[in-house]
């Protein structure tokens, strides 16, 4: 909540009123850019702020410089260090809303949002619930405006669907908590089937070149290659008798194969008798199919980027706009790091959506 006046119960936050409400200053810092927001009352006071004036009576606030996304957590409370991960707050810190439009990011907030909602969306605080729908809501206008990904928004909304009809039916026909921000909600909800009901993709340009079908094989070869998912390469091979030809070259499926598993699991496989014909060329689909079937396909190569955790300063980032850490702050902690680097682990973990929402009490 917001305090109005100087008191001694006051936690010691800032607190900046914004379009969306209260928020706290520091999780607004967290942003490459800076923000301007108009503030009321006099709760928009910090040192690292400048205020000026207006006619309206208000206070223009403006956040002085800005830190990359990043997120604090506490891995295990002990009596010294006594924690609570907060979901809202780190979505907020994390920028998941402006990174839905980062086509690297796009794939992980997706796969975030499709996990929260098999948890149950209704469960969690009225503040994370508006986040994550506001988050859905962008990826509606993101697939709108981009004319791509439009599976992936008609799979959340009818998820979102789904969760609105249990929610119907529990309590006589009523949702528990608040009627007002749940009116919100199925409103959003409705906002965002609307949206999705409505994309029609265009065709391209007739006149625009070079076409596909116009490339030559070695660079729709290179296409090919890009694809990480064995269901894509045989939609691709259905689409077009060239594309159909080079999907059946054993490259393609050899750098599929040595993408998703390592030298050692393939050994295992080769060394099966079905496999170790004498004179025969290696059939690396077959030999794909039988390592997926064995081991399984992990889900999170088809993330571009994905989330990092610092196991020096225990912070959630971006790997590609870096976090402010322990070790640059200490020259004696980073000398010391260096010296026994041979000795840690990866400084940096990559943290898929499951593994992200495990911090978290869902």
């Amino acid at each position: 909540m917001a305090f109005i006046s100087k008191d001694f119960r006051s936690p010691g936050e800032a607190w900046v009123k914004t379009k969306e409400g209260w928020e706290r200053l520091k999780v607004l810092e967290c942003s490459g850019k800076r923000k301007r927001h108009n503030c009321e009352g006099s709760n928009c006071h910090d040192s690292g702020a400048t205020e000026s004036k207006e006619g309206g009576g208000g206070v223009e606030y403006q956040v002085q410089g800005g830190m990359p996304p990043h997120y604090h957590i506490t891995l295990r409370c002990t009596r010294e260090i006594a924690g609570f991960n907060g979901l809202s707050e780190a979505v907020k810190r994390l920028d998941f809303r402006r990174s839905v439009r980062d086509r690297k990011r796009f794939h992980y907030i997706c796969a975030f949002l499709l996990l929260v909602s098999n948890k149950g969306i209704a469960s969690l605080p009225g503040s994370a619930q508006r986040q994550l729908l506001q988050m859905v809501e962008e990826v509606a206008s993101h697939v709108n405006d981009s004319q791509q990904h439009l599976n992936v928004l008609r799979g959340l909304a009818l998820k979102l669907d789904h969760i609105v009809d249990q929610e119907k039916q529990k309590c006589w026909g009523k949702p528990l908590g608040s009627t007002y921000l749940w009116q919100e909600h199925v409103a959003t909800i409705k906002r965002i089937n609307d949206v999705a009901n409505q994309i029609q993709i265009r065709a391209p340009d007739p006149k625009a070149k070079p076409q596909l079908h116009e490339l030559p094989e070695e660079c729709v070869r290179e296409i090919i290659l890009c694809i990480a998912d064995h269901r894509d390469l045989e939609s691709a091979a259905q689409a077009w008798d060239t594309m159909a030809k080079l999907v059946c070259e054993q490259r393609i499926w050899r750098e599929l194969t040595r993408f998703h598993f390592n030298q050692q699991q393939i050994n295992i496989i080769l060394d099966l008798e079905k496999f170790k014909k004498m004179g025969e060329e290696k059939d690396w689909k077959k030999i794909y199919h039988q390592l997926r079937r064995t081991y399984g396909v992990n889900d999170d190569y088809q993330f571009a980027e994905v989330l990092a955790l610092c196991s020096l300063c225990c912070c959630l980032f971006w790997p590609s706009d870096g976090h402010p850490c322990i070790m640059d702050q200490s020259p004696d902690f980073r000398q010391r790091v260096e010296e026994a680097r041979g000795q840690l682990a990866k400084l940096a973990q990559p943290v898929p959506p499951a593994q992200f929402l495990k911090y978290f009490s869902l």
